[in-house]
């Protein structure tokens, strides 16, 4: 296995052994065995525009954890050039009009209100997701599919999601760990805080970050593939 210079971002360092088996967007799932799969329906939602990266083996590697147990719906948003750009039309029409978006992104609507579990895959840039995933999040998310808006000053959005039982989130950044909790963490704040608001009451949640990756040696990242590993084969 080849290694890579500390904190490098390219290359599939990794070797993925066995292809996992998923379903692309819009197929029904099935188990690796041909069998009705039983267990939570999970969405993973990649966003990284390399292929060769860390990021995506991580991806791969959580392919192949969660498939044996779950039916499992994938999204490379890189791969399939999505597109994130919220336009002026579809500003306008937002509140009032949200179908005219919805129609745009239907097999994304449809995976997200399939699912029970949401696990993203994602480098933290600038302390926050990619504007690919936040793009995303703004057009898929929408009215009648994630929240209904307020309907007076005060009042909280109310939820359409609370089928989502289990968020999972992976990560990677640049910044030491010790900075991050002394800003706030705003990047897993989104996700465990804002988002997790939306999904059901006793929403279980796994928060994997690998810290230092512009220092990281390929140690640090074998051992942080590998717990990604173990954990999502645990779920």
């Amino acid at each position: 296995r080849a290694g890579l210079a500390p904190g490098s971002d390219a290359g599939a360092w990794v070797a993925i052994r066995h292809r996992a088996a998923f379903d692309p967007l819009g197929s029904d799932p099935v188990s690796p065995t041909g069998e009705p799969a039983l267990h939570m329906k999970t969405l993973v939602v990649h966003c990284h525009p390399n292929p060769d990266s860390f990021n995506h083996a991580l991806y791969r590697t959580a392919l192949e954890a969660l498939s044996p147990r779950h039916p499992v719906k994938a999204i490379d948003l890189y791969a399939e050039g999505f597109d994130p750009t919220l336009t002026c039309e579809e500003r306008i029409a937002y509140l009032d009009n949200p179908d005219l978006i919805r129609e745009r992104v239907k097999p994304h609507v449809e995976a997200l209100l399939w699912a029970e579990h949401l696990v993203f895959v994602y480098p933290t840039w600038f302390h926050g997701p990619p504007s690919m995933l936040k793009g995303w999040l703004e057009r898929v998310w929408l009215p009648g599919v994630a929240f209904l808006p307020a309907e007076r000053k005060g009042q909280l959005a109310r939820s359409g999601m609370r089928h989502i039982r289990r968020l999972t989130v992976v990560t990677t950044g640049g910044s030491p760990r010790w900075f991050v909790m002394l800003i706030g963490d705003p990047g897993r704040r989104l996700f465990t805080r804002a988002l997790r608001a939306l999904f059901a009451w006793r929403c279980k949640v796994t928060w994997l970050q690998l810290h230092d990756m512009n220092a990281v040696t390929a140690r640090d990242r074998s051992h942080f593939i590998e717990r990604v590993a173990r954990k999502l084969q645990s779920i």
